[in-house]
């Protein structure tokens, strides 16, 4: 997927820091399998290369999602919301794995309450691969 036009990210509105939130969903199966954060240099890289490229806050720079794992995300469909403040990728996911922890989901913890009213967060589904078999050792 690329773009004739990158003057369509005007349309969008980044925060004050210049970065938007992008959630990546399945194409297919409408699954959510991310949220990250773009800012317009890693938008107009997605709409250039058709792989999700993000920006990380705690590195202070663009990465493309994947590059490292080989989990890439190809570009099927680009949304934005009614504001124009939140951007929504519809991808293609590589390998079944979209979470550095190896799950195909970031959304794997979901809070359960027990008969007593105690409440916690349970793991929903176990990781398809192990961080170290993902990027090696650390």
């Amino acid at each position: 997927m690329s773009t004739e036009n990158p003057s369509v990210s005007a349309e969008l509105r980044f925060d004050a820091n210049g970065l938007i939130p992008a959630i990546a969903q399945d194409a297919v199966t409408g699954e959510i399998l991310m949220v990250a954060w773009m800012d317009r240099g890693a938008f107009e890289r997605t709409l250039v290369t058709g792989k999700a490229c993000y920006y990380s806050r705690s590195r202070q720079s663009a990465w493309m999602k994947g590059e490292s794992s080989g989990h890439l995300q190809m570009l099927r469909e680009v949304r934005i919301d009614c504001d124009g403040d939140v951007v929504l990728l519809k991808v293609e996911q590589i390998g079944g794995i979209a979470c550095h922890t190896g799950r195909r989901n970031c959304f794997f913890r979901k809070l359960e309450t027990a008969a007593d009213g105690a409440q916690r967060w349970v793991s929903d589904f176990d990781p398809l691969k192990t961080e170290a078999e993902i990027y090696g050792e650390r």
